[in-house]
């Protein structure tokens, strides 16, 4: 590259040259147009005038606030107070009304149901799933197969309190783990393994005594589950007949579930969300349909 040529105009465009040529090639000399010039220059002005009348410059611990004091955070902070204040009524009438006065009372289940839906999508869906069908080990919200009762005070308590949450009022209900405490042998858990699932409509295990299953149920489960097998709701104990398990309805998994009792948590809301938003989740998960 070379810079020492002296300026020209270019025969052909008839634009002076800058005097800079690259392998043969000359630079014209084409000023930018006026209205680009005049746009650049008034973006200029309006950038310095909008550094003086809004927010904009980062200082150690704060900013320069502008003439104007408008701020986007005092907006949102300004329009999320208001949300709460016009929340605050009903949600207060909320919190003093019987679930059945919700539910005949149009503007509180409405607000139940929508305050309740999006609470649900916050904290419960990565569980439940955003349908409430939940997954192995997370409970279905929209079947018949309710642990602890799925009417709206059962529902209430299990939102406040939790199950195995560690909170004094939380529901407890401990399966022993038969075969990992020994408490039974792997061909004895084969057996009420297989007698269950008969009672369940599934198919036992080849050659398993079944009669030998039965004495084991009766001896070790039936405490719990009930000698028909369909749970006990005050004790947390599952139906064993029901249509679905929570960990898998097979053989297999109902062994699995004898051998090492896995026991789900569910933690308590009372101490993290406020009174209206739990009794909105009820409200909301009891129009699911399933339980009571």
């Amino acid at each position: 590259m070379s810079d020492t040529h002296k300026k020209e105009i270019d025969q052909i465009s008839g634009v002076e040259t800058t005097g800079h040529e690259w392998d043969g090639l000359k630079e014209l000399n084409n000023p930018l147009p006026r209205w680009w010039l005049y746009s650049f220059y008034a973006c200029i002005v309006w950038a310095i005038g909008y550094w003086v009348v809004y927010p904009s410059w980062p200082l150690i611990s704060s900013y320069t606030a502008g003439v104007m004091g408008d701020s986007q955070r005092a907006n949102a902070i300004a329009a999320y107070e208001e949300g709460i204040a016009a929340r605050s009524g009903l949600g207060n009438k909320l919190v003093a009304a019987s679930f059945e006065e919700i539910r005949t009372t149009p503007e509180l289940l409405e607000f139940a149901t929508a305050s309740g839906r999006a609470a649900f999508g916050d904290n419960c869906a990565p569980c439940h799933g955003s349908g409430a069908i939940g997954s192995p080990g997370y409970p279905n919200l929209q079947d018949d197969n309710w642990i602890w009762g799925g009417t709206v005070d059962d529902i209430h308590a299990t939102l406040l309190y939790g199950i195995r949450s560690g909170h004094d009022d939380a529901r407890i209900g401990d399966m022993p783990a038969f075969g990992t405490d020994e408490l039974l042998t792997r061909e004895e858990i084969s057996q009420v393994a297989s007698f269950v699932a008969s009672k369940a409509g599934l198919e036992p295990e080849a050659d398993v005594d079944l009669a030998a299953g039965e004495t084991i149920y009766a001896d070790n489960c039936a405490a719990c589950h009930g000698d028909d097998l369909k749970g006990i709701q005050e004790v947390g104990a599952p139906n064993l007949t029901a249509s679905t398990y929570l960990y898998g309805k097979s053989v297999d998994a109902i062994k699995a579930q004898v051998h090492g009792a896995r026991n789900g948590v569910m933690p308590a809301w009372v101490d993290r969300l406020d009174e209206a938003t739990i009794k909105s989740l009820t409200v909301y998960v009891h129009s699911f349909g399933g339980g009571q």
